[in-house]
C-alpha cells in the first residue's frame, strides 16, 4: 500500500473531479447532500488533522451562497474546484484509507490544503463580502 501522497496526486484527484463537479453544481439536492457529508465527515476528524479543515465552513457556506445566488462574484471553475475536493473527501476509494492509523488522512488533507491555495483569493473575497453582509 503507498502511503505517500504528494502534491501532483492531489491536483490529478481536482481535476479528475472537475467534471462530476460541475454537473453536480447545477442539481441542489445533490449539492445539498455532498456538503451534509462533508460536514459529518469534518466532524468525524481527529483534532490534529490541521489547520485545513478549519477553512472547510467557509468553503461550504461559499459554495451554498453560490448555488442559492446569494453570491455570484467567483467563478464557476472556482466552485468546482471546490466541490471536486469534497467529492474526494466522501468517495469511498481513497489513495490512503481512512483507517490507517496517522496516515488515514493524509490524502483528504493534501487534497484540502491545495483547493484552499487554488482558491484562497476567491475564498477571502468571499469571507469579507460575508462579513460586511453580516454587518449590514
Amino acid at each position: 500500500m503507498d502511503t505517500q501522497f504528494s502534491l501532483d496526486q492531489a491536483k490529478e484527484v481536482l481535476d479528475n473531479g472537475i467534471a462530476q463537479a460541475q454537473e453536480m453544481i447545477t442539481d441542489p439536492s445533490k449539492i445539498q447532500d455532498l456538503l451534509g457529508q462533508i460536514e459529518a465527515k469534518v466532524k468525524e476528524l481527529p483534532a490534529v488533522a490541521g489547520s485545513a479543515w478549519g477553512n472547510v465552513p467557509v468553503m461550504i457556506s461559499m459554495i451554498k451562497s453560490y448555488i442559492t445566488k446569494d453570491y455570484a462574484e467567483v467563478s464557476p471553475k472556482v466552485v468546482a474546484l471546490l466541490v471536486s475536493a469534497f467529492i474526494y473527501l466522501v468517495k469511498k476509494n481513497d489513495l490512503i484509507k481512512d483507517s490507517v492509523p496517522l496516515l488515514g488522512h493524509v490524502d483528504d488533507l493534501a487534497v484540502i490544503t491545495l483547493a484552499l491555495k487554488l482558491c484562497e483569493p476567491e475564498l477571502a473575497a468571499y469571507a469579507q463580502w460575508q462579513e460586511q453582509h453580516k454587518q449590514g
